[in-house]
């Protein structure tokens, strides 16, 4: 089972330790380079699923680095989220004409950016985790968007679907009804009613998993948690 590879490449060691550990704990492999031409040389060599580069780099900066990317045949198809503390607009465009696929200004926080890559492999067609998730009676296979109980099929709802991967890709953090509203409903607010909506979703979600649903904690004044420990 493949899981999706991304080269983190920034100088900063305090930056690139918090989202290397978020990356490894939300289940993909990383790859770090503090340098343009150390970049250039893991993207064409590991041929990484999603390069994060930062802007102000060393030796040669990211929009050099971005550019020669976007060049060769072997490292064009490869998504760049380009991390930088320019904020202005001129700036943004300037690294969106490079070839960057999206643009995140810091300070950032590390789940915005685990969210914004996994949103951008979905948008590659990749998967960001493994392709195939099992866990006992259990099995997703996240390509195929096909979920089985002992060899037998689960319908869900695509909501329920997105909740569920939403809750194992947190590998065991416990997430917030508001969280949980922005990664599967695309918004973030805490009505009342929104938040029930979660709460639904999450009741029916259990009943279809039947005795899996053991594993989907309710965190009292907190959230939901998936157990993946057998």
């Amino acid at each position: 089972m493949s899981k999706a590879k991304i080269l983190i490449v920034d100088d900063e060691k305090t930056i690139v330790e918090a989202v290397k550990y978020n990356l490894d704990k939300g289940g993909f492999r990383t790859l770090v380079a503090s340098d343009g031409p150390k970049a250039l040389e893991l993207a064409r060599q590991e041929k990484p699923d999603l390069i994060l580069l930062d802007w102000m780099l060393p030796e040669m900066d990211g929009l050099a680095v971005c550019r020669i990317l976007k060049q060769e045949t072997k490292t064009k198809h490869i998504p760049v989220i380009m991390l930088t503390v320019k904020s202005e607009e001129r700036d943004k465009v300037m690294g969106l004409e490079t070839g960057a696929d999206d643009y995140v200004t810091k300070p950032f926080s590390a789940r915005e950016l685990v969210a914004r890559v996994k949103a951008m492999l979905r948008r590659a067609g990749l998967p960001s985790m493994a392709d195939v998730f099992e866990l006992g009676d259990l099995r997703i296979d996240w390509g195929k968007h096909v979920v089985s109980l002992k060899g037998k099929p689960v319908e869900l709802t695509s909501k329920e679907y997105e909740l569920m991967r939403a809750l194992i890709d947190a590998r065991g953090r416990v997430l917030n009804r508001e969280t949980l509203l922005n990664d599967v409903w695309g918004y973030d607010r805490s009505l009342d009613i929104e938040t029930r909506t979660v709460d639904l979703h999450i009741s029916q979600l259990r009943r279809k998993l039947k005795h899996v649903a053991d594993r989907i904690l309710t965190v009292k004044n907190a959230g939901y948690r998936f157990v993946l420990d057998e």
